[in-house]
């Protein structure tokens, strides 16, 4: 996720406490995906659907967040 921005990610996780929120967020709900896929954790297709379309909106708003340091800091 957001290779191409590490550097503001670091930076982001160090300075925002909402932006760590996110990510921590995210980085749980992709772990949940990821079972739900191997099939470790039982869940169905509108409940799998329910927590992608989650972890989507979370990747956007950090996205922003991102975006935004970057203008800053230009």
């Amino acid at each position: 996720m957001f290779e191409f921005d590490q550097d503001a990610v670091d930076a982001l996780l160090v300075d925002s406490a909402k932006f760590r929120r996110l990510h921590d967020k995210y980085s749980a709900l992709k772990s949940k995906v990821h079972d739900c896929n191997a099939k470790e954790v039982p869940l169905d297709q509108f409940g799998l659907e329910t927590l992608k379309k989650e972890k989507l909106l979370l990747k956007d708003q950090m996205a922003v967040m991102i975006k935004e340091y970057r203008q800053v800091q230009a």
